[in-house]
């Protein structure tokens, strides 16, 4: 091996680990990894940010303001509201959610197709009484497996596509996804419906409460005891009676900064005390009201009162990339900086234990926030949280601002970058620039729609991805490949590709593993002297079935929390689908791309 394929399998194995390791957010990982390269002499130093310029990234960029435009418009709630006669039998509430999350992700990023559908999922859930990890899941994988239909529908597909076109000199277009990503959606879809809900846990009991309707069966809050309240001089002993009629439960008291080990039952209550309540948000609601109490905002002023007029609560769910995501809550300043107050938070359903302000948000992590009715809307979205109540969906339902003229825009995107008119990139990006025009989207909105974590990532990773390739570490590693296999059958080698693909992406980001393994796949190909196309399809299968851990998929992680889900519950039903992947892929892509 040379130097230069060493330093490039070098680079490539320290981000792996990084990725692996989890500590780091995936777009610095690949920023650090991107510099590696530069230091090393692998990526010249004039072409270390032309990924950032590349079609891939622009496409990926694009299909995340027309989804942003297509929910602003009203277009996708429409969708979502036609589906309430569906949800009386289980089977058919899961399947009808999981489809229309399917159809939707085929089109618009499957991360804003989860976003308009969870309150949806989580309402119906409560109104049918049934559990709402008995939907999200579901809903999540519903979402992964339609991106699969179309170049536009995740970026794995994407980054295949441009490979193809660096490689061989022609991209995948459009629909040249469509055969092997229906009949693989469409089997994962009856899978998930027939058979692969049972095999969910289910974290909480099906009921018509607040808690059960959001997935989380406790907050954890603080309230002060203000000057006149019902709690002064009473004992928690001699609370009971009316705590046990709120349903709440006092798991701690901080007395002048010293928090209690234990529940102090017998020591009177003063003013100024601080007690740490378990609850769900009704019964948190009715104990402030039953005992003149005031809500804390964890390093920030008294919260005050928690609804009124001009005063709204939202619960929302911390996305990947979050502006919140690893910090604690003192160090979050939610108050002086958003204008809102923190009033409670839940991890996988439980509440955090300890004072609030020392709690580290994490990705899928739920928050009730209180703050201006006319503002919370967006400032939910500008930190990055999906929100969990079903006035989010009349957000994106209730302007009703055109929808018509919304999936205008988008199709005719679509149909010029299909019919070769314009490059995809181009097309898409002049369909995005059209709703800012036409004011479905306000210009600030352009540029809040945009993950710009993933756009790091690509953009960073891909002179990589090249670097990889033109010290021929790739093709080194296909003809080891290829001298191993020489005696087996190609769709063999076919099965292996798409499965190593798979268990990657269930640790990597699948944009990631698409960057690594979609040269790898295309030499090994040209090593068997088989069709590279078939290959670089199980690649695209491969890289976004990412169903056995919540990291594996963004969407994965989102529903964590809400869902009340643990880390080992997602193989339960996600080991099943993606056997159920593996057997119909390699026919299908045999038959629609022969070796």
């Amino acid at each position: 091996m040379t130097y230069e394929q060493y330093a490039s399998v070098g680079v490539l194995g320290f981000a792996l680990v990084l990725f692996a390791w989890g500590r780091l957010r995936y777009d610095i990982v690949a920023l650090l990894a991107l510099f590696a390269g530069v230091i090393v002499g692998i990526v010249p130093s004039q072409e270390a940010f032309h990924g950032f310029g590349h079609p891939a990234v622009v496409t990926v960029a694009a299909v995340l303001v027309l989804s942003r435009g297509l929910s602003e418009s009203g277009a996708t709630a429409i969708i979502a509201n036609a589906l309430q006669p569906l949800f009386r039998v289980r089977w058919m509430h899961i399947s009808s959610l999981s489809s229309v999350a399917a159809v939707l992700s085929g089109f618009m990023n499957n991360v804003g197709a989860l976003a308009l559908l969870m309150p949806v999922a989580i309402r119906s859930a409560a109104d049918a009484k049934r559990s709402p990890s008995l939907l999200l899941m579901p809903l999540a994988f519903g979402s992964i497996l339609g991106g699969l239909i179309t170049l536009i529908g995740t970026p794995p597909n994407i980054i295949v596509a441009t490979y193809r076109q660096r490689a061989f000199g022609e991209p995948f277009y459009m629909f040249d996804f469509t055969a092997v990503g229906a009949c693989v959606a469409v089997a994962g879809l009856l899978f998930v419906a027939i058979f692969g809900w049972r095999f969910i846990p289910l974290r909480r009991p099906a009921g018509g409460g607040a808690a059960d309707a959001f997935g989380i069966e406790d907050y954890l809050a603080e309230a002060v005891v203000k000057p006149g309240s019902e709690a002064i001089g009473k004992t928690i002993r001699q609370l009971d009676p009316t705590i046990g009629e709120k349903d709440v439960k006092i798991v701690g008291v901080i007395r002048e900064e010293r928090v209690f080990p234990a529940v102090p039952r017998y020591v009177r209550l003063r003013e100024g005390d601080v007690l740490l309540i378990e609850a769900d948000p009704t019964g948190l609601h009715d104990i402030i009201k039953a005992l003149d109490l005031e809500m804390v905002d964890a390093g920030a002023p008294m919260a005050g009162l928690l609804e009124s007029e001009d005063v709204a609560l939202a619960e929302a769910v911390i996305s990947p990339g979050s502006r919140l995501e690893n910090r604690t809550v003192l160090a979050a300043r939610l108050q002086r900086r958003h204008g809102v107050n923190l009033l409670a938070v839940s991890r996988q359903g439980r509440p955090s234990r300890g004072r609030l302000r020392n709690f580290r948000f994490a990705a899928g992590d739920v928050v009730l926030l209180q703050g201006e009715a006319e503002r919370l809307d967006d400032v939910v979205a500008s930190l990055g949280c999906l929100p969990l109540a079903q006035r989010g969906l009349a957000r994106f339902g209730g302007k009703q601002r055109r929808p018509a003229l919304a999936v205008g825009l988008f199709m005719s995107g679509i149909a010029l970058g299909a019919f070769g008119i314009l490059p995809i990139a181009v097309a898409l990006a002049c369909a995005a620039l059209g709703m800012v025009l036409t004011g479905l989207l306000q210009p600030r909105q352009l540029y809040e729609s945009v993950d710009w974590s993933v756009i790091v990532l690509l953009g960073a990773l891909i002179p990589l991805g090249d670097a990889l390739e033109a010290s021929g570490a790739t093709r080194l590693a296909a003809d080891f490949v290829a001298t191993n296999a020489v005696n087996l059958p190609p769709w063999i080698v076919l099965t292996l590709i798409l499965v190593v693909t798979m268990t990657v992406s269930d640790i990597l980001n699948n944009a990631a593993t698409a960057v690594v393994m979609a040269p790898l796949a295309a030499n090994v190909a040209a090593a068997l002297s088989v069709n590279p196309d078939a290959y670089l399809m199980a690649v695209a299968v491969g890289a976004s079935s990412a169903f056995l851990t919540p990291i594996g998929h963004q969407n994965n992680t989102l529903v964590m929390g809400p869902g009340g889900y643990r880390f080992g519950d997602y193989w339960r039903m996600g080991l099943p689908l993606e056997c159920v992947i593996i057997t119909v892929a390699i026919p299908s892509i045999m038959l629609f791309w022969p070796l």
